[in-house]
């Protein structure tokens, strides 16, 4: 058996497969980030997440670059060039900060999103969650894990 050829990756790829995902969840670049905005507000206030947001210098710049982060992430736009690990590195985080991130980040999206649009953002949340604490959360093996973690 050959492999397949690799597809190419371009701007028409691109766009074809932000549409696709968008046809189908109802995602788009605007509907993100009102939901960003929503979902960071809450976790600017929460109890526990709030201190990995006080340093944040400009909030607007925050919000364009998760904003970039999450289309990318979601509807496969290519924007995002960061290093969210290393974006993160910085902060104390522990498992308990990731649970309750994925617990607000499930809430808001289903209150916002229709129901395929949800389940896809949160499915990239919890692989994004996972990943993250991995790198970043010394392992503890009697520690919680998050749902879908």
């Amino acid at each position: 058996m050959q492999p397949s050829p690799p597809i190419p990756e371009g701007p028409e790829r691109r766009a074809a497969l932000t549409a696709e995902v968008s046809a189908r969840t109802g995602l788009t670049p605007e509907t993100i980030g009102r939901f960003l905005r929503a979902f960071y507000g809450a976790a600017r206030v929460d109890p526990l997440l709030a201190s990995a947001f006080v340093t944040v210098p400009d909030w607007e710049a925050h919000i364009a670059a998760i904003t970039r982060f999450w289309c990318s992430v979601a509807l496969m736009t290519g924007e995002y060039h960061g290093q969210p690990m290393r974006a993160h590195a910085r902060l104390t985080l522990t498992s308990d900060h990731f649970s309750r991130w994925l617990a607000l980040f499930e809430a808001i999206a289903e209150a916002q999103f229709t129901a395929e649009g949800a389940a896809h953002m949160i499915d990239r949340a919890r692989r994004i969650a996972r990943s993250l604490e991995l790198g970043l959360v010394p392992f503890d093996p009697g520690a919680a894990r998050p749902p879908g973690v």
